[in-house]
């Protein structure tokens, strides 16, 4: 072999190496930038996110639309056979669908103090209520102020219930929120009460300037988000919340969605389901036939529909995150003293109040397209991952929070399965809802109820007996015991 040739030999196999060495640094970088949600770790003014093909994907826009009162089986997507809702269907279909998600707690403000602060809801042993005023968040925990600070336009319509005005939190915008835990009248005038004797609810605020006679509550809140996204700043994201008043009571709606909805209903079988069926101290509710709330859950799909679509037009959809939510379950079950029910949970037990999955499990999708895929996602998360994840999302920051980032499970890269969650339901309504004084947890497939006033335990495997049927405590006991001592443990914090 000639020296010239050995030369040569040498000179390419150290090309071939440099080659070799040059792909391999690359593809530990791509394995490492793998999430499209990946951004520069405290780098809070920047605009893009790498991806795994090391292309920038813009700051999403964020849309979170949010129900009051929204039982899990109230839509058609999760088996409802009375109430239509095609609009939130398709979004399901589109979105990560998970299949474990519960509220922090099954009342208004206490959910939504742990959706808005990231955290559970307890304080002192208590749990915040009525009249409640949401202050004194630091900096360093305040969700809105981070995300606001990372360049987004922020802006809440609706229901609030946590004080007087979104802003105080950091919201730039707000609309129609303040005390008010429901509206006088879903019917134009808003603020008055239709029928006889005087509200002792507290106003909303905002709808004389805008809205008109005939006008129904949902349709205009609505077109009050519809406005804001189309007159934004287009040269930066926006964050907006609409917190529909829909579904709670006053059980209001357009007369001509109600007439067609009672025909349906009066012409449906539902065999021979019973209407009421006692529990705590007093019903649940069997039936989806309250032909005023089916009308109601319609026109929130209509609303929701009007959204997708204008996002659509606006050439947006593609680059919004839409984060679909209720805040507990629906409305069906009354106490000592007897009232017009909503609906039904079932198969799930109880409802609002209560800390069976009635009460606390939640419809909960999230979408983005072409970012993340479509599935039924299985994984237990908590509306008090909400912020959390926004704010990683948005900031590549990770504030000091008890909920948790979701963009691992959302991006199907990491599981929640062994995730350890609790609830303590100090604000019992034995008169209202029928529900009395109790604290949860849940770990893995098994949810242990306490009444820790009765001192009295109920066991239950959530995947094998979703409907809590069957009470495991007595056949479980080191089961109740090892869950009864974690449980504790929790509340001893507080």
């Amino acid at each position: 072999m000639s020296l010239n040739f050995k030369i040569l030999l040498k000179a390419s196999a150290l090309r071939v190496f440099a080659f070799m060495l040059l792909i391999l640094t690359f593809s530990c970088k791509s394995n490492q930038n793998s999430s499209p949600f990946d951004s520069a770790q405290g780098s809070d003014s920047s605009s893009s996110f790498d991806s795994a093909q090391g292309s920038k994907i813009e700051k999403p826009n964020i849309l979170i639309l949010h129900v009051d009162d929204l039982g899990y089986h109230d839509l058609s997507v999760h088996g409802s056979k009375i109430y239509q809702t095609p609009n939130i269907d398709k979004l399901a279909g589109e979105s990560v669908r998970f299949t474990n998600a519960y509220a922090n707690y099954p009342r208004c403000v206490p959910s939504r103090y742990a959706m808005m602060t990231g955290g559970y809801p307890v304080q002192n042993g208590d749990v915040p209520d009525d009249g409640f005023e949401i202050d004194n968040i630091p900096d360093n925990k305040n969700f809105i102020k981070a995300i606001d600070g990372a360049g987004y336009q922020t802006a809440y319509f609706g229901k609030w219930h946590l004080g007087e005005d979104p802003k105080e939190l950091g919201f730039d915008t707000s609309v129609a929120a303040g005390h008010a835990g429901s509206p006088i009248s879903f019917l134009y005038p808003f603020n008055e009460k239709k029928g006889k004797g005087k509200s002792k609810k507290a106003p909303i605020k905002d709808l004389d300037e805008i809205s008109k006679d005939g006008d129904y509550l949902t349709d205009v809140l609505t077109d009050q988000v519809a406005q804001y996204i189309k007159n934004r700043d287009k040269n930066a994201p926006f964050m907006a919340m609409l917190a529909f008043y829909n579904v709670h009571q006053p059980f209001e709606a357009k007369e001509e969605d109600i007439k067609r909805n009672r025909k349906e209903i009066r012409a449906f079988d539902f065999g021979d389901t019973p209407e009421y069926i006692k529990e705590g101290t007093g019903r649940t509710k069997m039936r989806q036939d309250n032909a005023t709330y089916a009308a109601m859950v319609e026109n929130t799909d209509e609303n929701v529909g009007k959204l997708l679509a204008l996002l659509e037009a606006e050439g947006i959809l593609d680059n919004t995150l839409i984060i679909f939510s209720s805040d507990h379950g629906g409305l069906s079950n009354d106490g000592t003293k007897q009232r017009n029910l909503a609906t039904t949970n079932y198969p799930l037990r109880a409802g609002k109040g209560h800390l069976y999955d009635g009460g606390i499990k939640i419809p909960f999708f999230v979408k983005w397209q072409d970012k993340l895929q479509p599935r039924d996602e299985s994984s237990l998360v908590m509306l008090m991952d909400v912020l959390p994840t926004l704010t990683n999302l948005t900031t590549g920051k990770n504030l000091e929070t008890e909920g948790q980032n979701m963009l691992p499970v959302l991006n199907d890269t990491e599981e929640w399965d062994d995730r350890t969650v609790f609830w303590h339901s100090s604000k019992a309504r034995p008169t209202n809802t029928g529900d009395t004084k109790s604290s949860a947890v849940r770990e893995g497939d098994f949810k242990l109820i306490h009444w820790y006033k009765e001192n009295r335990f109920e066991l239950y495997n959530i995947a094998q007996d979703p409907g809590e049927q069957n009470d495991l405590s007595k056949a479980m006991p080191e089961r109740v015991r090892t869950l009864s001592r974690k449980l504790n443990n929790w509340k001893s914090t507080f």
